[in-house]
């Protein structure tokens, strides 16, 4: 009896007898007890994994250290600067070993992690599945190269964290099905990379691990919640690396870091394998990608995973391969582009990549037309946040008992923890003064039935509907739009979690996005960005401009959006608009 009323108290630690000799001994001390034992047990299972972590960069360092003392002759330099598409070629045609290699890319993210704290574990199985490998006689298109994958995407014998102590003694049976697919096709996973405590937060901190700062600017947050990712690619530490994506997770960490990105339609690859905390969440669509330096390597990996492999592994990803047409057409493109959503008025240096990007575009032979998302305010109160949160966060909320919560993560819990009746009145008293934050308010206490759920879901088609409407009377192919930016300073992603009104909606419409860096913040920019004031006026508008200061040659970057399924297409527009800005950046007058 007493065990079980211990459990429901404190559902992720052990029963401790000096509780249970408190209670049955009716100590008024008991409660104190309780507390103590379970922040003790969290702390131990906390320095456990940092342990475990730790041995794994002693590990990565041993094997680092006995292969330059086997190949005192190798040029890591050089391999490190080879982009993967030329990576993979020389790796199969056997001009370069995978063994120098994953060594090469082992010695560099231990050096990254130990500058900016990003690699969570090292995944062993690396060096057994290297001498598997080099025994196969059939060479998939990833053959030999290293990879890195974000902390919740399941690897056989490592645990998923999520950041959240709950997770801590839960060892992957298998590996996730796009880990399969990923060795299938010859890459190597070699470390998984830190995220932020439950993912819901663009910043990249959590107690178990810490934090991980921006490798160009230390005082910068790397984004997230793929922010590891971000930061040890945007370090050199990895070729190719997965996130995932609920709200701009792969999109704000590539962002920040100077990375290209893609966000891919829901299912067009296999969510199997994932931990989750708002596993069950329907309204908004979730979904993994790959992040990398340039589009040549996004696109390789999506060839790579469209395969016949990932569609007999899960039945449930529709068997759509890549579709080499639409990729290499050079048919000029109809897009539709706007430089401001109307919910966060953009960064001078946002604007201006835009701005940038439209006259380059059209310079080359495309048409660009002003489009604006319809009812922007409504996507992001009553079709993104009460979608996320249509529980009134009681799920996430779940994950993080028996938790610390991390400083980072603390703005956020502790409104999602006020009790709904509060969270009304709270909106009602804010609402003639701060409307915007009184609207974030409201949607926070969730749909309040299986009802209302339903009809949630019914506005987030019809809402699909409609701008897909509005996209085919302008007959567009894609749109050009902003990515949140440049990179926030380190703490202010948790305290303005509405920001990502630039991303999340398009996961809220399931289409496919992409980021591409094509600037660096400037002087001017940072000039302008004194006169900010945001199209409210508000605590929120005041902390943007907070968040973004101080980032003179940091790399800005837009996004580029499809319809659903139309990954390739995607690509494509990236890729034109990575080139023209790569061109623009080469010229005398730049």
């Amino acid at each position: 009896m007493i065990q079980e009323k211990l459990r429901q108290l404190l559902p992720e630690v052990e029963v401790d007898p000096r509780a249970i000799s408190a209670l049955l001994c009716g100590s008024a001390t008991a409660v104190l007890v309780l507390k103590w034992v379970g922040r003790r047990r969290i702390q131990e299972k906390m320095e456990e994994a940092r342990r475990t972590r730790d041995l794994g960069l002693e590990r990565m360092e041993q094997a680092a250290w006995k292969f330059k003392q086997k190949n005192p002759g190798v040029q890591t330099s050089f391999i490190l600067s080879l982009p993967l598409v030329e990576l993979a070629e020389k790796l199969k045609e056997g001009s370069l070993s995978p063994e120098i290699v994953l060594y090469t890319y082992i010695d560099k993210a231990l050096a990254v992690t130990q500058e900016v704290n990003c690699v969570t574990d090292f995944i062993q199985g690396c060096e057994e599945q290297l001498r598997e490998l080099t025994k196969q006689k059939e060479k998939g298109l990833l053959y030999g190269v290293p990879i890195s994958i974000k902390d919740h995407i399941g690897c056989k014998g490592h645990v998923s964290t999520g950041g959240l102590v709950q997770f801590l003694s839960k060892e992957e049976e298998e590996d996730s099905v796009i880990v399969k697919v990923l060795k299938r096709q010859g890459a190597i996973p070699f470390v998984k990379t830190n995220i932020p405590q439950s993912m819901i937060n663009y910043d990249c901190s959590n107690v178990i691990f810490g934090q991980t700062v921006n490798p160009l600017n230390h005082k910068k947050s790397p984004g997230g919640s793929s922010g590891g990712e971000g930061a040890l690619i945007a370090g050199g530490g990895s070729l190719l690396g997965f996130g995932t994506d609920v709200a701009g997770s792969i999109r704000l960490p590539s962002s920040f870091c100077g990375l290209c990105g893609l966000k891919p339609t829901g299912n067009r690859l296999s969510h199997a394998g994932l931990v989750s905390p708002i596993v069950g969440m329907k309204s908004v669509t979730a979904t993994i990608g790959p992040m990398a330096r340039d589009v040549d390597s996004l696109v390789l990996c999506m060839r790579a995973l469209l395969c016949e492999d990932l569609f007999q592994l899960d039945p449930t990803v529709p068997p759509i391969p890549f579709n080499e047409k639409v990729y290499s057409s050079s048919k000029p493109l109809h897009i539709g582009f706007y430089d401001g959503d109307g919910y966060f008025q953009p960064s001078p240096s946002m604007k201006r990549a835009v701005q940038e990007t439209k006259r380059l575009l059209q310079g080359a032979g495309h048409t660009l037309v002003p489009f604006s998302p319809p009812r922007i305010d409504y996507v992001v109160d009553e079709l993104f946040t009460k979608g996320l949160f249509s529980d009134g966060a009681a799920n996430l909320l779940d994950k993080l008992k028996g938790d610390i919560v991390d400083p980072n993560l603390k703005s956020q819990v502790n409104t999602y923890r006020l009790p709904v009746v509060v969270k009304r009145i709270g909106a009602l008293l804010l609402k003639p003064v701060y409307p915007r934050i009184a609207r974030d308010l409201n949607a926070l206490c969730g749909v309040g039935s299986a009802k209302n759920l339903w009809k949630q879901h019914a506005a987030v088609e019809a809402y699909r509907k409609e701008f897909i409407a509005k996209w085919r009377k302008l007959q567009l192919d894609v749109i050009l739009c902003p990515a949140l930016g440049p990179a926030f300073n380190a703490g202010y992603p948790g305290k303005l979690f509405a920001a990502t009104s630039y991303t999340n909606l398009y996961n809220v419409l399931n289409f496919p996005a992409g980021v591409v860096p094509v600037t660096t913040v400037t002087h001017v920019d940072e000039e302008e960005l004194k006169d900010y004031r945001g199209h409210y006026g508000d605590l929120w508008d005041k902390r943007l401009k907070e968040a973004v200061e101080g980032a003179v040659g940091l790399p800005v970057a837009v996004q580029c959006v499809a319809l659903p399924w139309q990954e390739e297409l995607c690509l494509r527009f990236m890729k034109e608009v990575e080139t023209l800005a790569h061109e623009r950046r080469q010229s005398p007058t730049y």
